[in-house]
């Protein structure tokens, strides 16, 4: 029996792990005690990974369509296929010709990280799409545009608040989100054991709403109201507090937004929201007689058609509260790598532009490069100078994922040529030319290049593969490089181009010896970081080095063009007359909405039993009042502008009445997805039903929070 330490690939929270393993087989995993991140916590998906390194489905060999069907082929020929039909491609349509897809599990993975973005840079398309336009731009746009970078989030300090307001979060399931925290429930719970608050608004009532000290349940899409009728009623009833913040915010900025909450008097919003104006007074009142408040919001304040608006309040809120960049408020991670802002100064840089481009047909925002992925579908079907001919997808899966999946799917019909990078056979990898399989997350190394930048503690971990990669199968990086070659004509000699992606990332520094691939660049990373750190050093802590607790950073952590937190961006302050008109809107009367489920992780994660058993959790729920009004029971018909779905009936007073719930990643019925789990527990994709018409105009973000819908009962025939 052997041990081995690592930190779990499959959600935000990065908790620690131990290992046990005999031979080539996975014995154990429990949490890793002595870890000093998560202390032992781990959720029920760090179980999976033993289902998931052993599971038969996952591909070990490349495949290659042949007379319509997907066969097995050697890593040879499948290169071959791809420099005999990409190549042809790019000459006759240009960089644009090819579009790329990056899924969530790229965030995880150093090596699809690090070497996607050499791949992106000598493809040079601007058809580059993934799921951050799915749930999470708005926020990285206003932290952009106020702070100076899309990682620049501010963190609730979860170990020092006493009164946290969460806005469409539920980290008892999701563990945190845009906010790495191992046991988001104990924190949470121990905020509650000090005597301090836990306010939850969400229009159901959640697992962590449950727990929470009071849990308000608003209408979907209106937490931007909301948000703004708190700053109103701060202004109003002279409860702003800057305090020492006065000297790092832009001058003239606190001003402009008193006047721009003026309209957002809570008897006006009250309607708009579904919360009467004295329990809006009572939610700002809280905050502001708090001793350390903060104000978070995530996935249901993001994936709305006010995401930008409401992901910025969030912070405009911290700040009114003198909450930002104070100990028990809303701070910022030092990471040890990857961070454009870890090294101080005095604030100044480049800021974010947004809108840089326009996307060919429907002439939506770029943002961070990237087009909505919403856009997809119409950028491969409509013909003309940049129509996406050829289309490649790393660790992803967009036809379930993203905004009507059925037109999507469509689309990908139409492409001339397709190639996935993936460790499975799925609804969107199964229409590929060429499919090369990734690897088991145990056979390769970790760290968290990404998620560390967001944690609420500043640690650094490092994980050594488990298992050595099967014989003849390389690592995703080499895999990347290769097709990199392909693109540049430049031929597969992967040391070399290896050596020019670290040669970049060094820029003219001192190159590590005796390293390649990721460690090697993480280990330039680690050397240009903010503590004197190498990989040497993590190697050497298998349970991770702690740096410490988050603390106030302004204006080292800014880099924005003044110097100064830009509490009133222009693009952002011209959307408020947007979301005023939007006051007087009529609410349909039945909308949806999504939900998290602890046990499952976007799509990909439906094919291990260890994770799908029990009662069945792709159900529509719906509040008592609706399922009598609308005579439904067993099962329900769903219906959208775009698409419908049937599934069975959950009738719950956990939701509020007007509103329906169905989670998102599951529809795995498709034939040609070579998931057996999955199938067995197919449910439906409720992206059948998003319309990808609809998005946040700032930050192109898909809207997927109160869709408008119909629901009528299927009637079932007896026997």
């Amino acid at each position: 029996m052997t041990v081995h330490f690592r930190t779990c690939p499959l959600c935000e929270a990065t908790c620690g792990l131990a290992i046990e393993t005999s031979g080539d087989q996975v014995i154990s995993i429990r949490g890793d005690e002595e870890d000093v991140f998560s202390r032992g916590y781990i959720c029920p998906k760090a179980y999976a990974l033993k289902e998931l390194h052993h599971d038969p489905d996952r591909l070990r060999a490349p495949l290659i369509r042949r007379d319509g069907a997907l066969v097995p082929a050697s890593w040879e020929e499948a290169f071959a296929e791809i420099g005999r039909r990409l190549p042809p491609i790019l000459a006759a349509g240009g960089p644009d010709a090819v579009g790329v897809y990056l899924g969530n599990p790229t965030v995880h993975n150093l090596s699809l990280l690090i070497y996607s973005r050499a791949l992106l840079k000598v493809l040079r398309t601007t058809h580059v799409y993934s799921a951050s336009t799915v749930d999470q731009m708005p926020k990285q746009v206003s932290a952009g545009l106020m702070f100076g970078t899309p990682l620049s989030i501010p963190i609730p300090d979860l170990d020092r608040c006493d009164h946290l307001l969460m806005l469409g979060a539920n980290p008892f399931v999701s563990n945190g989100s845009l906010m790495t925290v191992a046991d988001a429930p104990g924190k949470l719970r121990a905020l509650r054991a000090r005597g301090g608050r836990l306010i939850v608004v969400d229009p159901q009532r959640t697992r962590t709403a449950k727990e929470a000290t009071r849990h308000v349940a608003i209408r979907p899409g209106a937490d931007a109201h909301l948000l703004f009728a708190l700053v109103h009623v701060l202004f109003a009833e002279r409860l702003v507090r800057v305090g020492r913040l006065a000297e790092h915010l832009r001058p003239g900025d606190v001003e402009r937004i008193e006047v721009l909450s003026r309209e957002f008097v809570p008897e006006r919003v009250a309607e708009r929201c579904g919360i009467d104006a004295g329990t809006i007074r009572e939610l700002a009142r809280g905050l502001a007689a708090a001793t350390h408040p903060v104000v978070y919001g995530r996935i249901g304040t993001c994936t709305q058609a006010f995401g930008t608006l409401a992901s910025w309040l969030v912070d405009v809120l911290n700040v009114l509260l003198g909450a930002l960049d104070a100990e028990g408020g809303a701070l910022f991670t030092r990471a040890a790598a990857g961070s454009e802002h870890a090294r101080g100064g005095d604030g100044r840089g480049r800021g974010l532009k947004i809108g840089r481009r326009k996307s060919r047909v429907r002439g939506a925002p770029e943002v961070c490069g990237e087009l909505p992925v919403a856009c997809l579908a119409e950028e491969i079907e409509t013909p003309g100078a940049g129509q996406i001919r050829a289309l490649i997808t790393i660790a992803g899966n967009p036809v379930l994922s993203t905004p009507n999946g059925t037109r999507l799917e469509q689309a990908l019909g139409g492409l001339d040529f397709m190639i996935s990078l993936d460790i499975y056979l799925n609804e969107t990898t199964r229409h590929a030319d060429v499919v090369l399989p990734g690897l088991s997350p145990l056979e390769q190394s970790h760290y968290d290049l990404a998620l560390r930048q967001l944690a609420v503690r500043n640690v650094a971990t490092y994980s050594p593969p488990v298992f050595a990669a099967p014989e003849g199968h390389p690592p995703e990086w080499h895999t990347l490089l290769r097709l990199l070659g392909v693109v540049a004509g430049a031929g597969g000699d992967v040391a070399a181009l290896d050596a020019l992606v670290a040669g970049q990332a060094a820029a003219g520094g001192p190159m590590p010896e005796g390293r390649v691939g990721p460690e090697r660049i993480l280990d330039i990373m680690l050397r240009a970081g903010p503590y004197p750190l190498t990989l040497a050093d993590l190697e050497a802590a298998p349970h991770g080095i702690d740096l410490g607790p988050l603390e106030p950073r302004l204006p080292g952590a800014l880099r924005t063009p003044s110097g100064k937190v830009e509490l009133a961006p222009e693009p952002i302050v011209d959307d408020v007359a947007r979301l005023r008109a939007d006051l007087a809107r009529t609410e349909p009367p039945l909308t949806l909405v999504g939900r998290r489920d602890l046990r499952s992780n976007n799509s990909w994660m439906h094919n291990l039993e260890v994770l799908v058993k029990g009662p069945e959790r792709c159900t529509l729920r719906i509040h008592p009042d609706d399922a009598a009004r609308l005579g439904v029971s067993g099962r329900a018909r769903v219906r959208s502008r775009v698409g419908e779905v049937e599934l069975p009936v959950e009738i719950t007073e956990d939701i509020r009445p007007g509103v329906v719930s169905i989670p998102h990643g599951w529809g795995h019925d498709p034939a040609g997805a070579g998931m057996r789990v999955a199938a067995r527990h197919a449910g439906v994709s409720s992206n059948l039903l998003s319309d990808e018409l609809e998005l946040d105009p700032l930050s192109g973000n898909a809207v997927l929070c109160g869709i408008p819908v119909e629901v009528e009962p299927v009637l079932t025939v007896g026997p």
